[in-house]
């Protein structure tokens, strides 16, 4: 129905009152700040300048560890008692369950034997011995639930929030919000396994909709950054003047075109790469590492896939103590096929596990320790996640345990969260969280929480929406908070 002029002219009239008076309720500090949006200021020729957190922080950085493929957490870190008595049996209600790949056979227990490990007795299974005897320093989250049982979209879920593609990561929040404590490096570093990249790939530490400079930045151990090697014909000393010509030439030109926010933030990431080109190689340079921390990571390793991985997990000490703000270290790849590189356990779980636990088990366990020994896991926030668990059952007519996004495990350890503990709780078969249930956008609320970011209030405007990394949702988790 058409409105009337009359009505037209009264609801315009209230509607512009409304906004007047909100206005000077602004202006006067009557208005609720609890949930208005907090953009940070972002200087176009120092994009990654440090900036201040929303309030006190516990955490200065970030290690984020992503197993792809999706760990079953009834064979690590998920102990059911419960499982091991009914072993053989049917899983009560579900003896027509069809999950992702298809029917679902007898209920299964862990492949490896659970024992109680430190002085918490925290139970963890055989498979990963040496992240077992870290159990004490460790906060597990055993009621996460996701809302995809496929690699692509959970991956997308896990690390941007949202099971579609084109949202940033968390990484690339992070970056957004709070900037770089160094000057040379990237604020946000991606360190795919030595076997390739996960499913989704650049998803995981892109950007989307925020600036192309707070996307994470993607090398390994064993592949640095391409193109930072100067060509032999080239001398140091030209090098470095015509760098400086460069500089005095850009600066010159953007002197009289200081309102172009564009120019500034390209001089800057042109500048940002010329540093990278000699601080990259250096961190990237494991040679100077005591050969004693090579041995405990098992970088000599005869196995090129475990030697390869403990390298990377090496390089992520190295750039977290040199104040790279967010590390994101993924263990497991997509190249090889289902199963093959990486944690998706269909058919032969058994098998495919023992080969992938012997490349994550040791090279981890030593980071961890190493970060201790140093002191950054006083004011680092370590993450361990996978995309979803699996099913306490076996596949019909299968060796291995299909997905199952309705309940699984991560975990926690360092600055900001209790140690030897654990939070919530699947149900006596770990088949689906029942006890504090948490989400993804819980998760992702309580990192930004620990490092001093409101996660209502941290946004990006975008095609007219206030964007989150927990879109609409999420809760800290205060039950994980030391």
């Amino acid at each position: 129905m058409l409105t009337s002029r009359r009505d037209f002219l009264a609801y315009a009239s209230t509607g512009l009152g409304g906004i007047a008076l909100t206005a000077l309720l602004a202006e006067q500090g009557l208005l609720a700040n609890d949930k208005i949006p907090l953009r940070p200021d972002i200087r176009p020729d120092s994009p990654l300048i440090a900036r201040k957190p929303h309030f006190a922080p516990k955490a200065k950085r970030v290690l984020a560890v992503f197993c792809s493929g999706a760990v079953s957490h009834v064979d690590t870190f998920d102990h059911k008692p419960e499982l091991v008595k009914r072993d053989g049996q049917p899983l009560p209600g579900g003896e027509k369950l069809v999950t992702f790949q298809g029917a679902q056979g007898n209920l299964v227990k862990p492949l490896w034997a659970f024992k109680p490990r430190g002085q918490s007795g925290k139970m963890v299974s055989d498979l990963l011995p040496n992240l077992a005897t870290l159990a004490d320093e460790m906060c597990f989250v055993h009621s996460m639930t996701a809302k995809s049982n496929t690699h692509g979209p959970g991956e997308n879920q896990m690390s941007t929030g949202f099971t579609l593609d084109g949202f940033p990561s968390t990484g690339a929040w992070v970056s957004y919000a709070l900037g770089s404590e160094n000057r040379d490096l990237p604020a946000f570093v991606a360190i795919p396994d030595p076997r390739g990249v996960p499913q989704v790939g650049p998803n995981n530490w892109g950007s989307a909709f925020l600036p192309g400079v707070f996307q994470g930045t993607p090398f390994t151990a064993d592949k640095p950054l391409a193109n930072l090697n100067r060509p032999a014909s080239i001398s140091e000393k030209t090098d470095a003047d015509t760098r400086d010509f460069l500089k005095f030439l850009n600066d010159d030109h953007a002197k009289t075109r200081a309102s172009d926010s564009q120019l500034s933030a390209r001089i800057a990431s042109y500048e940002m790469a010329a540093k990278m080109q000699l601080r990259a190689a250096e961190v990237a340079d494991l040679s100077k590492e005591p050969r004693a921390i090579h041995d405990a990571y098992g970088t000599g390793d005869k196995d090129k896939w475990k030697s390869g991985f403990a390298r990377n997990c090496l390089l992520a000490r190295r750039l977290l103590e040199r104040d790279v703000r967010f590390v994101q270290l993924f263990n497991g790849s997509y190249a090889m096929g289902e199963g093959v590189g990486n944690w998706d356990g269909h058919k032969t779980l058994k098998s495919q596990y023992e080969t992938h636990a012997a490349i994550l088990d040791r090279p981890l366990a030593a980071l961890l320790t190493d970060l201790k020994r140093t002191g950054l896991l006083k004011d680092t926030l370590v993450v361990w996640v996978t995309e979803f668990g699996r099913m306490p059952t076996f596949q019909k007519g299968a060796s291995g345990r299909d997905h199952n996004p309705k309940g699984f495990t991560v975990w926690l350890a360092g600055a900001g969260v209790k140690r030897a503990h654990s939070y919530g709780a699947t149900d006596e078969f770990g088949y689906q969280a029942a006890e504090k249930i948490a989400t993804i956008y819980d998760l992702h609320a309580t990192i930004l929480h620990i490092l001093g970011l409101n996660h209502e209030r941290l946004s990006f405007y975008h095609n007219g929406i206030e964007r989150r990394l927990t879109d609409v949702h999420g809760e800290v988790l205060e039950g994980v908070l030391a």
